[in-house]
């Protein structure tokens, strides 16, 4: 997979050099790109946004800056700096770690899969969620458009669609100052789900909302500590007991946290009869 950010901070990126994204970019399962949106803009002092059109606070970012900007990246013309992982990670594998976990084909919703994904976060966004991770964790090329004070342009989003498939995206019902933190919520999420990259696939199959469910809790050695002890099921040694007992923690976290989720949850008899047994009922 391939990355662009654009940006007017780029050192605010360097996290993507980090942890296993840091190890995708090592494997060659992944390249990261950071641009200057400074670099497209004219004058002395680069501006990059205006006053709104039609007055109102705060300044627009620029659609003679961005637009550019975005027909370099698309071309593969723009010059940026390409991320390199912070440091060497090591080639041993970890005791749950897979090998020859093979890519899958996305067709990018039946769209022209050829053209890479624009994303651009926005509070006015569709809200992300593990199903755009997962969908996205096939695609080729993804840019990233960091957005800052009133947004960018409309017309830049507008235009854009002529090169790529554009989707505004939101991480959550706030305002960030800018959307360098989306792309690192959105690129950690993404690339985590590259087939190889976590190694173990029942990493990512066992996560929450992997099947509209929260995940239940995880325990470690010690098996006592701080007079906690771990719960006794997990040391059973009983592979069933133990797939039933997670089962009902997510299904119990589920109704205490995010109880909406079961509306549309797949779930089984044995879950239903559960669920019914701590108060929840379907309608």
């Amino acid at each position: 997979m391939r990355i662009d950010v654009a940006t007017i901070f780029p050192e605010y990126l360097d996290p993507l050099r980090h942890a296993l994204l840091g190890k995708a970019i090592e494997q060659g399962r992944l390249s990261v790109g950071v641009h200057d949106l400074r670099d497209w803009a004219a004058g002395t002092h680069k501006p990059v946004d205006s006053a709104p059109a039609g007055g109102g606070p705060g300044m627009v970012m620029k659609p003679d800056v961005w637009g550019p900007a975005l027909d370099d990246i698309a071309a593969g013309r723009a010059d940026g700096s390409e991320l390199d992982s912070a440091m060497p990670h090591l080639e041993r594998l970890r005791h749950d770690e897979l090998q020859g976990v093979a890519g899958n084909s996305y067709d990018g919703e039946g769209e022209d899969s050829d053209l890479p994904l624009l994303l651009v976060p926005t509070p006015t966004g569709k809200p992300f969620t593990q199903d755009d991770a997962r969908a996205w964790s096939h695609e080729n090329h993804i840019v990233f458009a960091c957005g800052r004070y009133e947004g960018i342009d409309q017309r830049v989003i507008d235009d854009a669609r002529n090169r790529y498939r554009v989707r505004e995206v939101s991480i959550g019902d706030y305002v960030l100052i800018g959307g360098e933190v989306a792309v690192l919520v959105i690129a950690e999420a993404v690339v985590r789900l590259i087939p190889g990259v976590l190694g173990n696939k029942r990493s990512h199959e066992e996560d929450s909302f992997s099947d509209g469910l929260l995940e239940g809790p995880s325990y470690t050695k010690p098996r006592v500590w701080r007079d906690l002890e771990i719960p006794e099921v997990l040391t059973s040694g009983n592979h069933g007991l133990v797939d039933k007992w997670r089962r009902e923690q997510s299904l119990q976290r589920t109704l205490e946290r995010r109880p909406e989720l079961l509306h549309d949850a797949d779930l089984n008899k044995a879950d239903k009869k559960f669920l019914e047994g701590l108060g929840w009922t379907s309608a």
